[in-house]
């Protein structure tokens, strides 16, 4: 899987598409707000001058209704620290997601944006530059020390590439058969390949971004994790991708797909423990940790609603996110009926566990 080319979420305005299905992703973002406030006062009142030109980029920044959401509440966040010289400030705003991200539906949001902008602050408030950047942040994407703040939010766990080892094609073996992700019948191979793959990502991002940030300049990441040092745990897999598996094997017993397609596909996720970030930030050493938090949110939006109605929510939203990989594997014939499957079986499992995931949020300091 050409994972840079093909990952993407689904795009438009329609009902299956992410701007419509984004409300768990909204509710990572609400869960890091106090933690981007925090860490954009420090840097303003410790470190850098709020005068002059601003660089804030968003990494993984798709394209619904959260995206200038939370550029607004960054914005918010430096105006109300600086709002003595905040007319002063330009912020060069980089909006960045892979080259196949609906940027256009972003663009056709911009001119409402500005004119919000303006009633909210004044005609006297700083500039506001918002530009595009496509391409993967595993890798440079801006010049050398031209950023103050960054953000990432539900993006780094999806790594840069299907870990190598597990490419049935190049290895002729199946090492995960029926499956998609890691789970508790996945050995220990499995595990190891997506570790690393994992450390291997995450190490080449801090290095790229230690070139491009400023010293004393933040970045607030967040992304979906887990709790235990167990990466087959529940917490980080089941809901979205062991589900997921079990509606394609349903798939397999009626005749609908080959079960070898299942055993082919491996998701390009990881859900890291707090543990394995704070090492390869260490190892990396270009940033020191300045908090670390995790919270515990529901994957069906915690709403007063039936377990059927929940299970067709939730499908709508692992579709938006998961519908550009799983079919450039299976095909589009499949889509419908692929996700009417899991809406049952969401429904049913709702039905008699839990249903949280783990979201952590860290802000690091670039180091001097």
């Amino acid at each position: 899987m050409e994972v840079l080319q093909i990952l993407h979420m689904n795009q438009g305005n329609g009902e299956t598409s992410y701007a419509q299905n984004s409300t768990v992703q909204g509710k990572m973002l609400s869960t890091a707000k106090s933690i981007i406030d925090e860490a954009i006062q420090k840097m303003l009142c410790l470190t850098i001058a709020p005068n002059g030109s601003m660089g804030i980029a968003d990494l993984g920044c798709s394209s619904g209704p959260n995206t200038l959401l939370l550029i607004s509440e960054i914005i918010d966040a430096i105006h109300a620290t600086s709002s003595s010289s905040s007319s002063s400030i330009e912020f060069r705003v980089f909006l960045n997601d892979l080259i196949s991200n609906d940027f256009n539906t972003l663009f056709m949001s911009l001119p409402a944006f500005y004119n919000q902008l303006k009633e909210e602050k004044g005609a006297g408030f700083g500039s506001v530059f918002i530009s595009a950047v496509p391409g993967s942040f595993y890798g440079r994407l801006f010049p050398a020390k031209s950023l103050h703040f960054v953000h990432s939010s539900s993006s780094l766990h999806w790594l840069s590439q299907v870990p190598p080892g597990l490419d049935c094609q190049a290895t002729g073996r199946a090492f995960n058969r029926g499956k998609m992700y890691i789970s508790k019948t996945s050995p220990q191979c499995v595990l190891d390949a997506y570790s690393l793959q994992f450390h291997k990502d995450f190490l080449l991002f801090l290095k790229s971004r230690a070139e491009e940030i400023v010293g004393g300049g933040r970045m607030v990441l967040s992304l979906l994790g887990r709790s235990s040092a167990d990466p087959s745990t529940q917490e980080s897999c089941y809901v979205q991708w062991e589900l997921l598996a079990h509606a394609l094997m349903r798939m397999v017993s009626e005749g609908l797909i080959e079960e070898e397609r299942v055993d082919s596909f491996n998701a390009p996720f990881y859900a890291p423990s707090e543990e394995e970030l704070k090492l390869v930030l260490q190892n990396e050493g270009s940033f020191t940790m300045d908090r670390l938090e995790a919270f515990e949110i529901d994957w069906d939006g915690g709403a007063e609603i039936t377990a059927v109605v929940s299970g067709q929510r939730m499908a709508k939203t692992i579709r938006a996110v998961t519908e550009s990989m799983i079919e450039s594997h299976f095909g589009k014939d499949i889509m419908d009926d692929l996700f009417r499957q899991y809406a049952e079986l969401f429904a049913d499992y709702l039905s008699k566990s839990k249903t949280k995931f783990i979201n952590l949020v860290f802000s690091v300091i670039r180091k001097d």
